[in-house]
């Protein structure tokens, strides 16, 4: 009740809460078509979580018809806010060339850099790779195994040695 009261006037975070319950049926019957008209309230409002869901909703095509490039805007959107999972995926989608992106290391590993700042281990790891060459087009960015080697370091000790598996 509380969060449908703050949705309805118009609170962007009580929207997103309101979003979640319908996307997970969490307290009211699922409905995606419902959470989308939620989510999409509290984006429009510049909600870093509300875009970041309404890319996931997007590229998923939950309760909208999929859509990589709506699904790309709203990450990007999320991610010029410093979303660190937003940056993490238009890392990937660049190095991939996928969700409508081009395959581009240089943005890939801009993205990257971004999140790994924050701490975001897949990034590191997904950085690190990018600079050892084990992905990505190789030719179009210069290896770095020194970094690699930094970064990937500090993606083991985050994860007590996960990410070196």
């Amino acid at each position: 009740r509380l969060y449908r009261l703050a949705a309805e006037q118009g609170d962007a975070t009580g929207q997103l809460d309101y979003a979640l319950c319908f996307v997970h049926g969490n307290g009211v019957k699922q409905d995606d078509g419902l959470g989308v008209h939620w989510l999409r309230l509290a984006a429009d409002q510049n909600h870093v979580l509300a875009q970041y869901h309404m890319g996931n909703v997007h590229f998923l095509g939950r309760g909208v018809p999929r859509d990589d490039r709506e699904a790309t805007r709203w990450c990007r959107l999320a991610a010029e806010q410093g979303h660190a999972v937003s940056q993490y995926n238009l890392g990937v989608n660049f190095c991939s060339g996928s969700a409508g992106l081009p395959q581009d290391d240089r943005e890939a590993a801009r993205w990257w850099r971004l999140a790994v700042e924050q701490g975001l281990a897949v990034a590191q790891v997904g950085l690190g790779k990018l600079l050892l060459g084990d992905i990505g087009a190789v030719s179009t960015l210069p290896t770095a195994p020194g970094e690699a080697a930094r970064i990937l370091a500090q993606a083991a000790q985050q994860t007590g040695g996960e990410a070196s598996r």
